[in-house]
């Protein structure tokens, strides 16, 4: 059965919960540095906290870091170039520190109380004011963080003023999140506790010491991310009927985030205590040993991610193309694009892909009927300029960047691509409204920019994948399934009957089990762990070799993707 909550075992008495347990750790500190991530009820720490101290007798000083933060007019227009103007979704990367929020001067006035026998400095970049003491470093899953955002408990950064979710989705994205995760990988090595704090009434407390050791042991095993599902416009019936446990009550699961490495978090376990925190963690500790050669091209950055598209039951999604690495650089920030592939995980009979143009399409006349469908609410002929192929299980369509497509109804498509996930133009969205009861944002002239024309007619059969046996055994092979030359990753399925042999070669490998009931991982490092049909997992470059074992009663087939040696 599909696991909702993966974890990584780090032994036993790693993990504590609760603020009795976080407050043992620097009970006998003098001054204490509370920093970590926007989302954070720092309300609700410094109130639980207090309660403990107070019924120990022991007297404490608190003292915010938000004191320092410039006033709220500097801040606005310190971020306002990154944010897009009016664009309702895309801004560009602030290229500033967290450190441009903050007054220094006043930074240098925040000081420890002498009369308290604990002082306390609380708040999203605490750790500028450079106390000397015990650094406690909280974190927040940004699925939970969304969750605060849409019922208006979270601000952005530096901000006291409540906006409705999209906006303030923006904004972290292209600026709290930047300047968050930089400051989070420089506290690293100091960081003397960390802490699950999603749970605001229960966090879940592991020494800084044994988290590092827990994701070195990660960076050279095998390990799930912590996947996460939203419902959607166009969401189908596929995901609730398959992970049981989801709730019920939602009208779809659109999505699941099964390893968007910028929004996934990573669970640790102990003694049936669970703590997760954000994947960007992982990097930060050693992204050499996660990405082996690839990461002299990426660095931080995850390259690859696996995501579930479902439109069973469901419509179609949005007509829409991805930009060009060079408009994704020149306009976003971003450091690659958003090159995608559609693998056929399930679809019922009659299911169909959008893809490329048809042969006779005039670029003129599609923007006009577009502008024309856009201005009046009028339906669009998509047939007359876009191209429809049949989708059958384990097909794979290829979406390299400026590729007019669309998943059609009938379809778990798991997306296959490039990390980047919010760069999609929508063109045309068949008249529907978004959740919220509005109409959903058109990007014509962002796609203009970027549509690949040549992508026509009968060149566009060129991007369905046709699998070419690479090796074979008694009861295995490995099927090379090309990806196009402007994708930077590639794709196999490994077909097995009892079991098979890998090596990670020094590139990381993401699969995902894609026929079969369950499969046995086994590393060279000892770990051990099972994966069941549909979960994605992750096979750090440092592994080394590794071992799937069937555990089905018939074929198991794994799907494998990993930078191309030349991409690395």
């Amino acid at each position: 059965m599909y696991d909702l909550y993966p974890s990584f075992d780090v032994g036993a008495s790693k993990i504590t919960t609760g603020f009795e347990a976080l407050a043992d750790l620097f009970t006998y500190s003098t001054r204490v540095v509370l920093d970590g991530y926007g989302g954070v009820f720092w309300d609700e720490v410094k109130t639980g906290i207090t309660a403990v101290f107070a019924a120990r007798g022991v007297t404490c000083a608190w003292v915010s870091v938000d004191d320092a933060l410039l006033p709220a007019d500097q801040l606005e227009r310190l971020v306002a170039p990154f944010l897009g103007g009016d664009d309702p979704i895309f801004g560009t990367r602030f290229t500033g520190a967290l450190a441009d929020f903050f007054d220094p001067a006043k930074l240098e006035e925040l000081h420890s109380d002498s009369s308290a026998e604990i002082s306390l400095i609380y708040g999203c970049g605490a750790a500028l004011a450079g106390w000397a003491g015990t650094l406690v470093y909280l974190d927040v899953p940004k699925n939970e963080i969304q969750f605060r955002t849409r019922a208006e408990r979270v601000c952005n950064l530096g901000s006291s003023t409540v906006r409705d979710a999209k906006t303030t989705y923006k904004r972290m994205y292209f600026v709290d999140w930047i300047v968050l995760n930089v400051h989070k990988a420089q506290l690293l090595e100091r960081i003397d506790v960390i802490v699950d704090a999603q749970r605001p009434s229960d966090p879940a407390v592991m020494l800084g010491a044994d988290f590092r050791a827990a994701l070195g042991t990660m960076t050279r095993n095998v390990f799930r991310a912590r996947p996460w599902f939203e419902p959607g416009p166009w969401g189908g019936q596929w995901i609730k009927a398959h992970v049981p446990e989801l709730p019920q009550d939602a009208p779809n699961y659109a999505w699941s985030f099964e390893l968007i490495t910028p929004e996934n978090g990573i669970t640790f376990s102990s003694d049936q205590h669970l703590l997760e925190v954000s994947f960007d963690f992982l990097m930060y500790f050693d992204s050499r040993a996660v990405l082996g050669d690839a990461s002299e091209r990426f660095g931080y950055e995850f390259p690859i991610r696996f995501d579930w598209l479902d439109t069973i039951r469901g419509g179609n999604l949005s007509v829409q193309v991805h930009p060009s690495p060079e408009y994704a650089a020149r306009h976003f920030g971003e450091t690659f694009t958003q090159d995608e592939t559609y693998y056929i995980l399930d679809c019922v009979p009659d299911a169909e892909v959008y893809l490329g143009f048809q042969a006779d399409l005039e670029p003129a006349v599609f923007k006009s009927a577009l502008e024309t469908s856009h201005r009046d609410s009028t339906p669009l002929e998509v047939d007359k300029f876009v191209q429809r192929f049949a989708a059958h299980k384990h097909d794979l369509f290829l979406i390299p960047h400026g590729t007019i497509h669309c998943s059609g109804a009938g379809s778990l498509v798991l997306e296959i691509s490039a990390t980047p996930y919010i760069f999609t133009f929508k063109m045309y969205d068949w008249l529907r409204l978004d959740l919220d009861g509005k109409p959903r944002p058109m990007n014509i002239e962002r796609a203009f920019e970027n549509l690949d024309f040549s992508r026509r007619g009968r060149a566009v059969r060129e991007l369905i994948s046709q699998p070419v046996l690479l090796e074979s055994g008694a009861d295995w092979r490995v099927l090379h399934l090309p990806t196009h030359p402007d994708h930077f990753y590639d794709i196999q399925r490994l077909e097995f009957i009892t079991h098979f042999e890998a090596h990670t070669g020094n590139a990381c490998h993401v699969l995902a089990l894609v026929e079969g009931t369950s499969v046995l991982l086994e590393t060279s490092g000892g770990v051990r762990q099972r994966f069941n049909f549909a979960e994605t997992f992750v096979v750090p470059a440092a592994a080394g070799a590794y071992r799937l074992v069937n555990e089905g009663a018939g074929e198991a087939k794994v799907i494998r993707a990993f930078v191309r040696p030349s991409s690395r």
